[in-house]
Formats: C-alpha cells, structure tokens, sequence
C-alpha cells in the first residue's frame, strides 16, 4: 500500500471516531434531557405511558433484569449505567 492509500485510510478512520464521539455525547445529552423531563411530568403528577415501558416491567419481575435494562435502552436511548439505575429504581 503506498503513502496515500495509508494516508487516506488514517483519515477515515480519524474521521469515522470523530463522528462516533459526536453521536455518543449527543445521546447523553438526549438522555439527561429526557430524565429531567420525567422528573418534570413526575412532580406535575402527569404521566407518560410507553407502551413497552410495561414489557420492561415484566421482564424485571421474570428475574430478567439485563433483558429489561436492554429494552429500556431501546425504548429510551439511555446509556448503559442511566439505563440501569432507572430499572434498579422502578424494582
């Protein structure tokens, strides 16, 4: 492989990272969003019902808890540790 093909590979690679840190941070950001607005609808007393939010309900009481935090990852876009301490919250 010569020096530009090297050198256009490095730059891809540099650039794929770039974008990967971007979307990460965008979705922390989305995640603390969406948490502060459910600590909003929690003291208004109002409720937002996620139709699968009830799956993940069940699958807490079947034992299931990696599955559950799976789902409310899926269902929510939080990360891992976020997702995890809102299922250890709702057992």
């Amino acid at each position: 492989m010569d020096i530009v093909g090297l050198s256009f590979v490095l730059a891809a690679f540099a650039g794929i990272i770039t974008i990967q840190s971007r979307i990460s941070r965008t979705d922390q950001r989305v995640a603390r969003v969406e948490r502060k607005l459910d600590l909003i609808l929690d003291h208004l007393g109002l409720q937002d019902d996620e139709p699968r939010m009830d799956e993940v309900l069940v699958l807490l009481r079947n034992g299931k808890k990696i599955e559950a935090i799976k789902v409310y990852r899926e269902i929510t876009g939080a990360g891992l540790k976020e997702a995890k301490d809102a299922v250890d919250r709702m057992a």
